[in-house]
């Protein structure tokens, strides 16, 4: 392989590639432990992990919290070794909780977004766990490296770029996603990581950069590479896998996606997200008004009174595979998969080239 093994502290992946978190429950561990088995690092979605629980709609973090230790448990059983970690979103409601929480149970790594993850260095200080945050552009990772340096004494372990391409929750508002083409958002690029280099230098330590959105195949991750990334982040490609945690009808609407059926949307959560367009997004775009079952107190800033839908419900009817009720989130080239694939072929075709 060229330039690996990855380095990130004392952590090793064999291969350079993170796989993206994916909440509600399409990132669990079937995915994450096959992706870490391939020797990346697999990622589990902390979003909303305990809709499973038989106590879920009674007491969410006490469930989500239980299968949190779950999930891991499962992962490193097929990870064979493999480095395993969570996504954990700063929007979530008690997100010190579960950030905590992954730490105790002994997780690799977090990595964090949906908002800057400002205090995530002490919540983590009694841990040796890796932590990283989510930026998408050059103002969000000044601001936090600065931050981290000046409150903490301290840097990221490793750093998560986010395209404009992503899938799910975006870092942008709706000028910047117009603003940002791909040569536009390789200079982007280019200007945080030259924000990390910096760090590197003063801190005397390596930050691994991983770029991720619209990774959807070998000429993208290679453009990555050639932006100066370490490592690339993918996850609309892992969904349509036969690991992925997902029922087959949400793999079945990855499929049958045309490019024009993917649009930008506007969450609960307050930022723009990407998704399939479906009979749930019609009704959503006709005013009406899709009121929540039950608030599970997921998000620290929503109004369930206001809300045009909750966010919790559309997500869990997606991975249920009732997608004409469901949001489907997806990256913007989530149309050029037509196949159910393997993990492994995956993961050798976005590295082709780079894997012996």
């Amino acid at each position: 392989m060229k330039g690996m093994p990855l380095k990130i502290g004392n952590l090793t992946l064999r291969k350079p590639i993170f796989q993206g978190g994916m909440g509600i429950g399409i990132s669990l561990s079937g995915l994450a432990g096959a992706v870490a088995a391939e020797g990346g690092a697999g990622t589990i979605s902390a979003a909303q992990i305990g809709f499973l629980e038989e106590d879920f709609d009674e007491n969410p973090l006490k469930a989500n919290l239980r299968a949190m230790g779950k999930e891991l448990k499962k992962a490193r059983e097929l990870a064979r070794g493999g480095v395993v970690g969570f996504n954990i979103m700063v929007a979530m409601n008690h997100y010190g909780e579960y950030v905590k929480e992954a730490a105790r149970l002994g997780a690799d790594f977090i990595v964090s977004g949906a908002g800057l993850p400002a205090d995530l260095p002490a919540l983590v200080k009694a841990f040796p766990i890796k932590i990283a945050p989510i930026v998408s552009t050059e103002k969000s990772a000044r601001v936090l490296l600065q931050y981290w340096a000046k409150k903490f004494n301290r840097i990221p372990d490793f750093l998560v770029i986010e395209g404009p391409k992503a899938g799910g929750h975006l870092g942008f508002t709706k000028e910047q996603l117009q603003e940002f083409g791909p040569d536009t958002y390789g200079q982007e690029v280019e200007k945080i990581i030259g924000q990390v280099r910096a760090y590197e230098a003063r801190f005397e330590k390596k930050i691994p950069v991983v770029l991720g959105g619209g990774i959807s195949g070998r000429d993208q991750a290679e453009q990555a590479f050639g932006l100066g990334a370490d490592a690339i982040q993918a996850a609309s490609r892992f969904v349509a896998t036969e690991e992925c945690d997902a029922d087959p009808a949400y793999k079945e609407a990855y499929l049958n996606a045309r490019e024009k059926d993917i649009v930008l949307v506007k969450s609960p959560v307050g930022m723009p997200g990407r998704a399939i367009h479906n009979a749930f997004l019609e009704r959503v775009e006709g005013g009406e008004r899709i009121a929540p079952k039950r608030c599970r107190g997921c998000l620290r800033k929503c109004n369930p009174a206001k809300i045009p839908y909750c966010i919790t419900e559309a997500l869990i009817h997606a991975a249920k595979g009732q997608v004409e009720e469901a949001l489907l989130f997806c990256g913007a080239d989530a149309y050029k998969i037509h196949k159910i694939e393997t993990v492994k072929s995956v993961v050798e075709d976005l590295l082709a080239g780079r894997v012996q």
